[in-house]
């Protein structure tokens, strides 16, 4: 049985398994999502009922569209006895011109964030975190929702093997002390990049590893960009992302582990010693006495 949910009242209660925050940060005015209650949105929605009647899913959970395409959330549920929080759900672009439609991404606990702006004079894109697995030691990813004016579909940023940026890693291997930091960072002329930080730590067997990159749009061409911070710039960085206060809500983590701390206090107050020694037994006695 497929079911098109009733949006925003009920749409808290029903979603378990599938948790999906929309923050107070308007959405560009060429956006909106659509209202399942409203007469004049039953167009748009039964034309992406129609358009994903092939796919698999159960529910249609979030239909935003902007210009001639929607962006799409659906989850599936295995069985009718299936627990809510054993949902999967997909994101998928579909055309309103055709029906044409692909999934962006695939997971479970998705969160759809606040928009965000990564470079300069450009529109802003819907951010997300989700997760790969729920009954496991789970990656979190995440990644951002842009309408591609050229082919006319939504899209996703920095996706790799169908996953976006892995941001926080819950199955430690066996070895080296593994510590992960990541921030999405606001920058002052208005933009916002993301930052990730791994750290390896493998004792007196050799010197510890650094991987620090970000994660933003080149400003002159508008694609993603992943870069990997030189050693250079990588401590006013790693002092930034561990201080936190420039991150966007929501997307920081890390910033209280014991690595964080050691670079934000590198030089803890030491308090003089008062307790008197060991071997003090109170027989001083002035020089020159016997």
């Amino acid at each position: 049985m497929r079911c098109v949910l009733l949006r925003r009242a009920s749409l808290c209660a029903a979603l378990l398994s599938l948790c999906i925050h929309l923050t107070a940060q308007q959405p560009p005015d060429t956006f909106r999502w659509m209202d399942f209650h409203s007469p004049r949105d039953q167009d748009t929605i039964v034309w992406v009922v129609r358009s994903l009647a092939v796919e698999k899913w159960t529910s249609i959970r979030e239909i935003g569209v902007k210009y001639d395409a929607a962006l799409v959330v659906t989850t599936y549920r295995a069985t009718p006895q299936s627990l809510p929080e054993d949902d999967t759900f997909t994101v998928w672009t579909v055309s309103l011109t055709s029906h044409t439609h692909a999934p962006l991404i695939s997971g479970v606990n998705l969160r759809l964030l606040d928009w965000q702006r990564f470079a300069d004079n450009v529109v802003q894109d819907l951010t997300a975190l989700y997760d790969n697995c729920r009954d496991c030691a789970p990656n979190t990813f995440f990644t951002a929702f842009y309408y591609d004016a050229n082919s006319h579909a939504w899209a996703s940023r920095w996706t790799r093997g169908g996953q976006g940026v892995p941001v926080w890693n819950a199955n430690h291997p066996s070895g080296p002390d593994w510590t992960q930091v990541y921030a999405l960072m606001a920058e002052p002329d208005g933009h916002s990049e993301l930052f990730t930080w791994n750290h390896f730590d493998y004792g007196k067997q050799k010197p510890p590893q650094d991987y620090l990159y970000r994660y933003d749009r080149d400003p002159f061409g508008g694609l993603d960009r992943t870069v990997e911070i030189t050693a250079k710039d990588a401590p006013a960085v790693k002092l930034r992302i561990c201080r936190g206060q420039d991150t966007v809500e929501g997307l920081a983590r890390g910033q209280d582990s014991p690595l964080c701390q050691q670079l934000l206090n590198p030089h803890p107050e030491r308090h003089p010693v008062t307790t008197p020694p060991g071997n003090n037994h109170g027989h001083s006695a002035p020089p020159g006495t016997h």
